[in-house]
């Protein structure tokens, strides 16, 4: 093959592939919220890391679950206005203040997201008097293939796992300051 034609056909093995890049479908997406506390880590890790109660979320009307905390631990999160999530317990790190669970399965109706997994952590601040919390997932949107509607596209997944961090994060501060 002659120079020429090696550098025609590089070129055009180049276009197609940028051309392809588009085509790949959707990429990860991940959503970091945190909060500040005013509690130990010991009293907000004592909420948060009760993996079979989920009571401190606003959006949360029922859990029940098998397993406990211990990894592999199972729950299903029934919300408010129905639907539900079920949910299993990666892992769990008590000494540490975190865990990390994954979806399992979900109505991409419901919650937008495929391939779900997400951590919970609880760090001290001045000298362990008060906590922060921080909760961050990571996440394709809800519909796999290129062209998605609105409602399932990467803006509407990290909109929806946005609020529901945010109101998590206030639910828990409410419940562990106010004692409730």
């Amino acid at each position: 093959m002659n120079l020429t034609k090696f550098a025609a056909l590089a070129a055009i093995t180049l276009l197609v592939g940028i051309g392809g890049a588009d085509a790949h479908g959707p990429t990860r997406q991940k959503v970091t919220e945190t909060i500040e506390i005013n509690a130990p880590p010991e009293k907000v890790w004592a909420v948060v890391g009760n993996f079979q109660d989920f009571s401190w979320h606003p959006a949360v009307a029922k859990t029940e679950g098998k397993g406990g905390n211990a990894n592999d631990a199972t729950r299903t999160v029934t919300l408010q206005g129905g639907g539900t999530i079920d949910e299993v317990i990666a892992k769990y790190e008590p000494e540490k203040f975190s865990l990390m669970y994954r979806i399992n399965a979900v109505d991409v109706k419901v919650l937008p997201v495929t391939n779900y997994s997400s951590w919970l952590t609880v760090s001290p601040l001045d000298d362990g008097k008060r906590s922060k919390v921080e909760w961050r997932g990571a996440f394709y949107r809800g519909y796999p293939n290129n062209d998605p509607p609105p409602e399932m596209n990467d803006e509407a997944a990290v909109k929806a796992v946005t609020g529901i961090y945010k109101a998590g994060l206030e639910g828990l501060k409410k419940k562990v300051e106010g004692g409730s």
